[in-house]
C-alpha cells in the first residue's frame, strides 16, 4: 500500500482539529445553544436515567468519526497545498456543505425528521468542518 498520501499530514494538527470539532459539539448540543431544541425535536427525554447508559461509547465513536473526517480534510489540505487561512475557510465551507450537511440531510429526509433538525445538525457539521480546516491550514 502506498502511504505517500499520509506523509505530508501534520498529525498533531489533526488531533487538535478533531478535539476542537468534538468540543464545538459539546457546546452546540448544550442547553446554552441548541441542546434543548434538538432533544425536543428528536423526542428525547434528557431527564430519563436510561439516557446516560452508553454515553461514553457514543462519545468515543463520535470522536473517532470526527477524527476520520479531519484526516480527510488534512489530506485535502496537503494535496491542494493550502496555506492561507481563507483557503481553510473555503475548504471547510465546501466539504461541510457539500459532503457533511448533505449526508446528514439525506438521512433526515428518509427518516422524516423535522426540517429544524437539518439546520441544527447540519450547522454543527458545517461549523466543525470550517474550524477543523482552518486549524489544519494554519498549522502547516
Amino acid at each position: 500500500m502506498n502511504t505517500a498520501l499520509f506523509s505530508h499530514i501534520n498529525w498533531l494538527a489533526v488531533i487538535v482539529a478533531a478535539v476542537a470539532y468534538f468540543m464545538i459539539g459539546g457546546l452546540w448540543y448544550s442547553k446554552v445553544l441548541f441542546g434543548t431544541r434538538w432533544a425536543a425535536l428528536q423526542k428525547i427525554d434528557m431527564n430519563d436515567p436510561g439516557m446516560k447508559k452508553g454515553v461514553a461509547a457514543i462519545m468515543f465513536y463520535s470522536f473517532l468519526l470526527m477524527l476520520l473526517n479531519v484526516i480527510g480534510l488534512a489530506i485535502f489540505v496537503a494535496r491542494l497545498d493550502l496555506t492561507l487561512i481563507s483557503s481553510g475557510l473555503k475548504l471547510g465551507l465546501v466539504t461541510g456543505l457539500f459532503f457533511c450537511v448533505t449526508a446528514v440531510s439525506i438521512s433526515f429526509v428518509y427518516e422524516r425528521k423535522p426540517p429544524a433538525l437539518y439546520f441544527i445538525s447540519g450547522g454543527y457539521q458545517l461549523l466543525g468542518n470550517i474550524i477543523a480546516a482552518i486549524i489544519l491550514v494554519a498549522w502547516r
